[in-house]
């Protein structure tokens, strides 16, 4: 299980550099550093009821979409920082890189009972006025 996040963080890469997605350096980096949270989420959180979990990316004309997908029936929370904790911050970590790339992340129930958890990031740059 230890080699499924940097398994799913190459995957990920090549398949955007294979398809020619138009992402910035900073672009991917938000998107692996958000398959890894999900992955080691998945692996640390929902392997005993889910030994085997799915790594989605669809691209589509302005966005790019990462999702995880796990038949653990539990749906986290992004929690609030709490500085005295060393861990936990997963969820909070990627809600905050989809934020500031100007995307957006949910979890949905699939039809299984498990759930999947995604993050869709623009791929032109966000410019604020």
């Amino acid at each position: 299980m230890d080699a499924s996040v940097p398994q799913a963080r190459r995957a990920v890469r090549d398949l955007l550099l294979r398809q020619g997605v138009p992402v910035s350096d900073d672009l991917v980096y938000g998107l692996l550093l958000i398959v890894s949270e999900l992955v080691t989420n998945a692996v640390r959180h929902a392997a005993l009821l889910s030994p085997v979990l799915a790594v989605e990316v669809a691209v589509g004309a302005e966005w790019v979409r990462v999702s995880v997908e796990d038949n653990h029936p539990y749906r986290p929370t992004a929690l609030e920082a709490d500085h005295g904790q060393t861990g936990g911050r997963g969820l909070l970590l990627v809600r905050e890189v989809a934020r500031e790339a100007g995307g957006v992340i949910d979890v949905e129930h699939t039809a299984s009972g498990g759930k999947v958890i995604w993050a869709a990031l623009p791929l032109k740059p966000v410019t604020f006025t």
